[in-house]
């Protein structure tokens, strides 16, 4: 059993929270049905821990310059109150994260960033930040362990949020664009306190996260309880996360990125900023990786695959093309909103075109799938 617990544990027992081990933290797998917390989030509203996510602030007259080069995108292209999904690459270009920076408001002139990172990835993250930082003007601060994110995800995710935020401060939250964030002040616990409200979900459906100081981070998940009654709001687990980010065709650290795979391969090739003048950690072999085309004309490319019949594949199953072994499958179930198998595999790049049909190895039965373009869901707005 792992030892690391987030502020919000006791809620979650309270809550008859089954637990699982995810990036050595214990974290509510589901509560009472991961089904009904799935739908829930596509058509109400879930609330979620993200607590075992890491915060690293960097700040300083180089924030922006150093960001640009510890990173694969151009940080410093980022406007004040806005955010930018990123890797954190080695030098061979292998994943070793992905994640989203924030850009704060400068405080007496220095430019301050929020990165985060992936749970189990925090501690490599802000060690890697701390090393490349060497010879830039840059404080690198790990305040993940003082730090709890509590998300809301779904249809009724504003409307909820708008019971907790004054009146004078509504536009604020309304009018907040995806992928930015804001400090907005919310009420519970008897007062209202000033917190960061980032509009980044992963689920494919409206939200916010919030960051909150552990000790504040109970009081704010009752309010969320209470504030969604009438909303249909339920907490959601891990399971419902991971059904719901797959839907929205999104990778998740250990399955679909690794430090063994690159940017192209994984269709993240947009995120990396080659055009940008600053040298960056990985510059070169992405460089090259790009020229020879891996992932784009040779090698093996990330792809969303739809089930023809009912059964489901899963992770590290074989993928089949007219008996030949041509990739793996590295996420897959059953889509509770669709209502048939989706997965999201590498296969061989002359097998990835949308419509091809290959063949799942389903433990010994070769199962149907058509290579489908991705996101298998998207919400209407």
């Amino acid at each position: 059993m792992s030892e690391n617990y987030t502020a919000l544990y006791e809620q979650h027992k309270k809550a008859g929270a089954s637990f699982t081990d995810f990036g050595g933290w214990q974290m509510p797998l589901k509560y009472e049905s991961e089904l009904a917390e799935h739908h829930a989030v596509r058509k109400a509203a879930g609330l979620f821990d993200l607590s075992h996510m890491g915060e690293v602030w960097v700040s300083g007259p180089d924030a922006a310059a150093f960001l640009d080069y510890a990173l694969v995108g151009k940080l410093s292209a980022i406007a004040v109150g806005k955010a930018k999904y990123s890797l954190i690459c080695n030098a061979d270009g292998g994943i070793i994260d992905d994640l989203i920076t924030y850009r704060r408001p400068s405080e007496e002139g220095v430019d301050k960033y929020l990165v985060v990172p992936n749970a189990g990835n925090a501690e490599v993250v802000a060690s890697e930040l701390l090393a490349r930082a060497a010879g830039f003007d840059v404080v690198v601060d790990n305040a993940s362990a003082q730090t709890s994110l509590i998300a809301v995800q779904g249809p009724n995710a504003e409307a909820i949020l708008l019971t907790l935020v004054p009146a004078e401060q509504h536009a604020l939250v309304t009018e907040l664009k995806y992928y930015a964030a804001v400090e907005v002040g919310i009420t519970f616990d008897g007062g209202t306190q000033d917190l960061l409200l980032a509009r980044t979900g992963y689920t494919g459906e409206d939200g916010f996260e919030i960051y909150v100081p552990n000790v504040d981070a109970p009081g704010l998940w009752e309010a969320f309880l209470e504030a969604g009654e009438g909303h249909g709001l339920i907490p959601a687990g891990l399971a419902a996360r991971d059904s719901l980010r797959l839907e929205a065709g999104m990778p998740l650290y250990g399955n679909e990125l690794s430090r063994h795979v690159n940017a192209y391969a994984a269709g993240l090739g947009p995120v990396v900023s080659l055009a940008k003048e600053s040298d960056f950690v990985g510059r070169d072999a992405l460089t090259a990786i790009k020229a020879a085309g891996v992932g784009s004309t040779l090698g093996q490319k990330l792809v969303g695959l739809k089930g023809a019949g009912r059964r489901a594949a899963r992770g590290h199953y074989s993928v089949l093309k007219d008996g030949s072994l041509i990739g793996e499958v590295t996420s897959g179930q059953p889509s509770p909103t669709l209502g048939y198998p989706i997965a999201l595999a590498y296969v061989d790049v002359e097998h990835s075109k949308p419509g091809t049909m290959v063949d799942v190895d389903l433990r010994g039965k070769a199962e149907a799938f058509e290579v489908v373009q991705l996101p298998f869901y998207k919400r209407q707005k």
